[in-house]
């Protein structure tokens, strides 16, 4: 494990960042475009008469959450994706860079990317709307680690499909997380959802972080109990993901990987 291959994949990629509009306009243009098409809906709903406290700020801190978690599913699969699209995926694994150097690699990018994303994002909202997300205090982080977490566990499932797969499957880089917030109770609590959607939340380890948020904004205070079950089921899923991923790779790899590009 050497951390100048390591970085030699981030910097690769932070210079196709750099000279790419859409991977820009991803990282800002679609959060944007969603604080200030939620936050003005909010607006409306509260001043229309409808009595739900704190509702913006509620909306605005599920959003910057929820963005930690697609961040983080969205930088490892498209990355991958990036590889084949350039027909550099051979050259990237033909050379001394072994494949736990590339995953490290992906995640410290998605980490660094996140932190640009979220203090736009975050900056955006107290700017249209006065509302400062950083009130949250501390509990911020370790709703962003979980979350962060869950996203790497998504990311490195859907990458091990495409990576056995090919590039067929390739509309699941942007949406795969995407499955997970019906039961993640992104909006609204899990309790409005119907019993076996409940189940299935039980299960899925953002929700307990988005209950955990809900839990701060209205109670001001938070139950480490979902905080640890959040981070149990966390620690279960990248395991199971990191290896499916690191199976489905090699898999692919006896079968050529040049077969992907």
């Amino acid at each position: 494990m050497k951390f100048h291959r390591i970085w030699a994949v981030m910097l690769r990629h932070f210079y196709n960042y750099r000279h790419s509009p859409d991977r820009i306009s991803d990282s800002f243009y679609w959060p944007l475009i969603d604080i200030v098409m939620w936050g003005f809906t909010a607006h409306y709903i509260q001043s229309s008469g409808t009595a739900i406290p704190n509702l913006i700020l509620m909306l605005m801190s599920a959003l910057v959450l929820w963005n930690s978690l697609w961040r983080g599913q969205y930088e490892i699969t498209v990355n991958l994706l990036e590889e084949m699209w350039s027909r550099n995926l051979v050259n990237l694994f033909s050379s001394p860079l072994k494949i736990g150097e590339w995953i490290i690699a992906v995640m410290l990018l998605g980490f660094s990317k996140l932190i640009i994303t979220e203090s736009v994002a975050i900056i955006a909202i107290y700017i249209l709307y006065a509302i400062n997300v950083l009130s949250f205090g501390w509990y911020l982080l370790p709703f962003f680690a979980a979350l962060l977490i869950t996203g790497w566990a998504a990311g490195f499932f859907v990458a091990g499909l495409i990576i056995g797969v090919g590039t067929k499957i390739q509309t699941l880089a942007w949406s795969g997380a995407f499955l997970l917030a019906p039961f993640s109770g992104v909006y609204y609590p899990i309790s409005t959802l119907p019993e076996w959607a409940q189940k299935v939340a039980s299960i899925i380890p953002s929700s307990y972080i988005f209950e955990g948020m809900r839990e701060v904004l209205f109670k001001n205070t938070l139950s480490t109990e979902l905080l640890i079950k959040s981070f149990l089921l966390d620690g279960f899923y990248l395991i199971l993901a990191l290896s499916f991923f690191i199976f489905m790779f090699n898999v692919s790899k006896r079968k050529g990987l040049s077969r992907l590009e």
